[in-house]
């Protein structure tokens, strides 16, 4: 590990910092960044995060991914938590933290909206972080690509249906817009780049070629994630300091599901003897969350400064710390799987 990746969760804990003093500082030019948007997706953040992607897109074994058939208990846990469990557990602490737990710290309009920002949190797992999480814990990008791929699929069909559900409404639709263009964006885009700079390396010097490319990349991964932070924190700069209260108890029940969820998915590939280039990245995925899917939903069924809307930019700001715990986590249980699949 080079010296980024071996201090990252230090080097992400400094951007927090330098990002919310950045946002006070500098309220017009982190206003004028988060103008750069279309249908919910901020265009630098995409950037950044394009640039995380990448090269873990340049991994992708279109062969492998053939193969992945014949293995596919991994893909069975991610469906089965990131659909079956997250998002009923998720909006089983929202009602118990904010109608029992907090009932006397927030008014009932509030807590329901709170609730229901959680819930959409729950409803949407991650399509883009995803790779970046499963390249710190050496995940196997083929295996990683098709997880992400599935769920999206399912995302298309299940994502309304079961929001409508918790939240007791009938009326919640998917932002097409901010699904496609985040799939396109997150997904196709640097996919397609990864095979056509991984068929032009193996012309040059085959896997040799590759790994040594992808070194020399990888720190520009290190590099979008924390301008991601710096920016994300920059943005929320001013709710996080006019709002400290409401922001701790809303992340009180996400980081209890959020650890709670990885240790679901990821007994369950203890349990499946998944190997771990596997089992780590269906441990995270279902940790994760689509934020821009829940956010563009919560705005639009609740108001762009509502309690769900604000739930969901919680959701954003624990994210990256409580994943990184997580990597962390994996890389040091590492022992815990077998290297190769024994099912």
């Amino acid at each position: 590990m080079g010296l980024f990746e071996r201090y990252l969760s230090v080097w992400v804990g400094l951007c927090i910092i330098a990002g919310v003093i950045a946002g006070l500082a500098l309220p017009e030019l982190f206003t004028a960044i988060a103008a750069l948007e279309y249908a919910h997706v901020n265009l630098v953040v995409a950037v950044f995060i394009w640039a995380m992607i990448y090269p873990m897109m340049v991994q992708v074994d279109f062969a492998a991914v053939r193969d992945i058939g014949k293995r596919p208990q991994g893909i069975w846990l991610t469906l089965v938590v990131n659909w079956l469990i997250k998002p009923f557990t998720m909006a089983a602490l929202g009602w118990l933290f904010f109608r029992v737990l907090f009932a006397g710290l927030v008014d009932e309009a509030s807590a329901t909206e709170y609730i229901a920002g959680m819930i959409l949190l729950g409803v949407a797992p991650c399509t883009a972080m995803v790779f970046v999480w499963s390249q710190l814990t050496k995940g196997d990008p083929n295996y990683t690509l098709v997880q992400v791929s599935v769920n999206d699929i399912i995302m298309i069909f299940a994502f309304a249906p079961i929001a409508a559900l918790l939240l007791g409404m009938t009326d919640v639709t998917v932002p097409w817009e901010t699904l496609l263009l985040s799939v396109v964006l997150y997904v196709v885009l640097p996919l397609l780049a990864g095979v056509m700079t991984r068929r032009q390396l193996e012309r040059q010097g085959g896997a040799a070629r590759i790994n040594a490319f992808v070194s020399r990349i990888k720190p520009w991964s290190v590099t979008g994630l924390l301008a991601t932070v710096v920016l994300l924190f920059g943005f929320q700069a001013p709710t996080i300091v006019s709002e400290p209260f409401v922001i701790l108890l809303i992340a009180i029940p996400l980081l209890i599901q959020s650890y709670g969820i990885f240790v679901i998915a990821y007994g369950g590939a203890k349990w499946l003897r998944l190997p771990h280039n596997v089992a780590a990245p269906a441990g995270l995925i279902g940790t994760s969350n689509f934020f821009e899917l829940a956010v563009a939903v919560a705005i639009s069924l609740f108001g762009l400064h509502s309690g769900a809307a604000l739930a969901t930019v919680v959701g954003v700001l624990v994210e990256v710390p409580v994943m990184l715990s997580l990597v962390a986590l994996a890389n040091r249980t590492r022992h815990w799987f077998p290297a190769e699949a024994t099912r």
